[in-house]
């Protein structure tokens, strides 16, 4: 049934509800913060047991824990998350939107995100985290002792979940809901790798759900798809996983250069040169992303075509990354550059992010990749492309888009000293490993012996990891000492695309009435070419919105409850999760929710009108 009005919640029964894309965006960030803080947390400890040869700081098997979780926090439940919440914050509203497509499965897919990372790390308190590191090759995976795998399983399967329902979400808002005179060659840049980064999570996941599937039936039901001696295949894991995995990759890597295209445009107060490439450019690395798995098993034995054949494809996309990176540069060319913090880390993108695409060139030609394979020039070329591209861009986003979502500007003194202390210390962290490397220092070891020449940059590397960490912590004192810059917020870098164009913070329906677009940069067109405004698509009315439920959150408790079943073999503790989950799927589909409207009058307050 339909209210006339929002009926009044507690603020946590709103937070637990609400169906609301900005809330949602927000409680995406605050969960991805937290892991982000955890995976790095585990990441020091990695270092400060490589610091020193044969070093004890950890036992060997809690090691392979910790690398385990660090590389699988960070990617699945801090890096992805914190990009989720960019996107439903942002998209909408960049795009016209009143809200996303489907809220209701908006908030299903933030709790089961949740859930699956909660689920995974309560691993730690019940015998021990998983220790096949984050690509669980088998048969280490399969054949690892006790549940932590289990829970790596079982946590990503229902974390992964949210992730492909948010991806659908965000193709179906896009193609449905800009606004009039929205065309796809007018939206913004982020909006643009929003949507290619939704096409490849839609085909990327499944694969990653089916190796998952075959891991759990394996390890938990005796299946043989992996076992050798019954018939099974250990390669066929490698190959679901980088079907999955590569794709991965530029799903972290393209919202960050969405954003970094709105932030280098904003701050050189000049149009994103070359749009229209970029557009293509960001395409055809998304359709490329997918031709490319199998460069990660060059060493495999697929044969000199196989291997041939990846390579080429690996090299191709150089070529639109190329792109990209000249048009960022030439929008810069003759721009009135602006160096605030979000500017700095895009700029900083540039050489950092082109430094690991050309160790990933490297990588690609197959006969130098049986030398760079398995060692820590690896981990390098990785920690470039994700920290030097994906965490650049998160924290270029942080400090470009915090005043619309919460409604501060972040302290750029404390800023800039947090940009100089992380970006020192990535630096110092991750360029000496490619040498580690080229000596011949293996990945994923616990200890290394003296007298290798290694020690001096195993010592450097520490320190970097120390740096950076100090930065975080900087980082998160900026986010709270700042709460007093409330003063120019709705519009503090003169910006160019439609979020700027609503108060902050942002009233619950974005926007009074549909914009109507009349140009690429709809909003710097009308500053700059109209009258200042934004021109209405539509006579100011009553506002539809959803209503909030508390549904999703049974949902994905009763598929956790369901997981414990299935990791323990106690099948009734399964039976109940997975009655509480369609139960609560029964509720949401009988029960009549035609959401409440906002009146005029309300509208009109909100905009200090009578």
């Amino acid at each position: 049934m339909s209210n006339a009005k929002a009926q009044p919640k507690s603020v946590l029964w709103d937070w637990l509800t609400t169906v609301d894309h900005k809330k949602i965006g927000i409680m995406y960030m605050v969960a991805g913060l937290f892991f982000f803080a955890l995976g790095g947390l585990e990441a020091i400890l990695m270092r400060i047991q490589l610091m020193f040869p044969e070093f004890s700081f950890l036992g060997y098997q809690t090691y392979n824990e910790v690398l385990t979780m660090h590389g699988t926090t960070m990617i699945f439940l801090a890096a992805m998350p914190l990009l989720f919440g960019f996107m439903n914050f942002i998209v909408p509203l960049q795009i016209g939107a009143r809200d996303v497509a489907f809220p209701f499965l908006n908030s299903l897919g933030f709790w089961l995100f949740l859930f699956g990372g909660l689920l995974l790390n309560v691993s730690w308190f019940t015998g021990g985290a998983p220790d096949a590191a984050w690509t669980a090759y088998v048969p280490l995976s399969s054949d690892s002792p006790g549940h932590g795998v289990d829970y790596y399983v079982l946590g990503l399967q229902v974390s992964g979940a949210g992730t492909l329902i948010g991806g659908i979400n965000f193709l179906v808002t896009i193609i449905n809901m800009r606004a009039p005179g929205m065309s796809m060659m007018r939206m913004p840049l982020f909006t643009w790798s929003t949507f290619v980064t939704s096409m490849l999570i839609l085909f990327a996941f499944p694969a990653l759900t089916i190796g998952l599937l075959l891991l759990m039936l394996d390890r938990i039901f005796g299946g043989a798809f992996f076992d050798v001696a019954a018939g099974g295949n250990v390669v066929i894991w490698q190959h679901l996983f980088w079907i999955f995995g590569h794709p991965e990759v530029y799903i972290l890597i393209l919202p960050a250069f969405g954003m970094f295209s709105e932030i280098i445009a904003t701050f050189a107060k000049k149009r994103l040169f070359g749009y229209s490439a970029m557009v293509f450019a960001t395409l055809i690395i998304g359709f490329l992303g997918f031709m490319v798995w199998a460069h990660h098993m060059f060493t495999v034995g697929m044969g000199p075509v196989a291997n041939a054949i990846f390579a080429v494809a690996t090299m191709a996309i150089a070529v639109p990354t190329g792109i990209k990176i000249f048009n960022w540069l030439l929008t810069l060319w003759g721009g009135r550059i602006k160096f605030t913090v979000a500017n700095l880390f895009a700029l900083a993108f540039i050489p950092s992010f082109t430094m690991g695409g050309v160790t990933g060139v490297m990588l690609a030609t197959s006969a130098a990749n049986y030398q760079f394979h398995d060692t820590y020039f690896v981990v390098a070329h990785f920690h470039y492309v994700i920290i030097g591209g994906v965490v650049f861009g998160i924290f270029a986003g942080m400090f470009y888009w915090w005043p619309k979502m919460f409604g501060y500007r972040l302290d750029e003194t404390l800023g800039k000293i947090f940009f100089w202390l992380f970006l020192i210390g990535f630096h110092l962290t991750f360029f000496v490993q490619h040498f580690l490397g080229l000596m011949g220092m293996p990945r994923r070891v616990a200890s290394f012996l003296d007298g290798q020449g290694l020690n001096e940059m195993n010592l450097i590397s520490t320190i970097g990891a120390f740096m950076m960490g100090v930065a975080f912590i900087i980082l998160v004192i900026t986010l709270i000492v700042s709460r007093k810059n409330t003063d120019n917020v709705d519009d503090p870098w003169d910006g160019r695309t439609l979020e700027w164009a609503t108060p902050s913070p942002v009233p619950e329906y974005n926007f009074a009435q549909t914009p109507l677009v009349r140009e690429l940069d709809a909003l710097w067109h009308e500053k700059y070419e109209g009258d200042g405004k934004m021109k209405a698509a539509e006579p100011l009315d009553d506002i539809h919105m959803p209503n909030g439920s508390i549904l999703p959150i049974f949902i994905s408790l009763g598929l956790t409850v369901a997981s414990f079943g299935l990791i323990y073999s106690t099948h009734v503790i399964t039976v109940i999760g997975l009655l509480i989950t369609f139960g609560a799927m029964f509720v949401r589909s009988i029960k009549e929710d035609h959401g409440y409207h906002i009146p005029v009058s309300e509208i009109k307050r909100g905009k200090g009108e009578r």
